[in-house]
């Protein structure tokens, strides 16, 4: 159940991740709010998760997440670039992620 809530704690990441672009400085009530409430929300859940899991590998996985989340949707709604380097980087990211569940 920890890992389970560790990646909603991860997407939770992710979507902090991506309302920092909404809300301008924090200049902007409601985004700022929601970008809020994701990044309690996600610390949150970490918390919970590391009751039960190693803190390293945690705060790995929950890092990766929100790194290959946000990379992910950046190429997908923001016209990021998508490099050959950047592609194999994140690859990697990903893959250090599945290792670290596996190990």
């Amino acid at each position: 159940m920890a890992w389970v809530i560790l990646f909603f704690a991860g997407l939770m990441e992710i979507c902090w991740a991506i309302g920092l672009k909404y809300t301008e400085g924090f200049s902007r009530l409601l985004p700022s709010v929601l970008t809020l409430a994701a990044m309690l929300l996600s610390i949150v859940l970490l918390s919970i998760a590391l009751r039960t899991l190693p803190v390293g590998t945690a705060y790995a996985v929950w890092t990766g997440i929100g790194a290959v989340g946000a990379f992910v949707v950046g190429l997908l709604f923001f016209g990021d670039q998508a490099s050959t380097i950047r592609i194999v980087s994140i690859c990697l990211i990903a893959a250090g992620i599945v290792g670290m569940k596996l190990a």
